[in-house]
């Protein structure tokens, strides 16, 4: 069996979903084992971030707030973080453009896989139908791109 290559495809995955089909043919898998194995990385990635995403939120408000902190502390204050960067405003915008779809489609697939199931988490955590459509978004996608790959 294929096992070391089905491990690096599903690891790959984990992080970046959108490239890692493009391999399948060159690993001499067929179009099922690249699209499973891709697909089920993608959903293990998934789960973790999207439900450990409050933690690194409050991670990340905990290290700032200290840095903050350390930087009064030794007299030298350091300027916040600005919060409305080029970056904020566009995933604002994606969000009261495309809505839970778009966001559980497409930001995990064209941020990564982490970075999209945490920003999908943090704007639609409370809606139930979040993290299904964030799996279907991978199976559709992983789809997608695995059959444009064995195509050309």
């Amino acid at each position: 069996m294929k096992w070391g290559i089905y491990a690096t495809f599903f690891g790959l995955s984990m992080v970046k979903f959108l490239f890692t089909p493009m391999g399948g043919q060159v690993a001499q898998l067929t179009f099922m084992e690249t699209y499973i194995s891709c697909c089920l990385g993608a959903i293990f990635s998934t789960s973790i971030f999207y439900f450990s995403a409050s933690f690194f939120m409050k991670r990340a408000v905990r290290k700032n707030q200290e840095k903050m902190a350390k930087s009064i502390e030794s007299g030298t204050p350091i300027e916040p973080k600005r919060k409305f960067t080029r970056m904020n405003k566009l995933i604002v915008r994606m969000k009261k453009s495309i809505g839970i779809i778009g966001i559980s489609f497409w930001a995990p697939l064209f941020l990564s896989i982490p970075g999209g199931s945490i920003i999908a988490a943090k704007f639609y955590g409370k809606n139930p139908m979040t993290f299904p459509l964030i799996v279907v978004g991978i199976f559709f996608n992983g789809l997608v791109i695995t059959s444009i790959t064995y195509l050309f």
